[in-house]
């Protein structure tokens, strides 16, 4: 899977993690999408590099969209308690 299918993978994770996740999100829709491709990389990298999982070039791989929506998922309550309450 190359970097167009992460960075797809990435888009349609934040999504899913915004849903998981409801509430007000300081960046907006865009920057909940932008923390879904930036999740889908680091959970494929923590997936590959410390679960000892590697990721496969499969696109439609549970384990990958799990590794991915872990880690937008990861970021996006990181993203909330650095900066939640800059929308107030």
């Amino acid at each position: 899977m190359g970097i167009i299918g992460w960075i797809i993978l990435g888009l349609l994770a934040g999504a899913i993690a915004k849903f998981l996740l409801p509430g007000r999100d300081p960046g907006g829709f865009i920057g909940t999408t932008l923390i879904g491709v930036a999740g889908a990389f680091i959970g494929g990298w923590i997936s590959a590099r410390w679960l000892d999982h590697p990721i496969t070039k499969n696109f439609y791989d549970g384990a990958t969209w799990a590794a991915a929506i872990g880690g937008s998922l990861v970021l996006l309550i990181v993203y909330r308690l650095l900066f939640g309450n800059s929308r107030d």
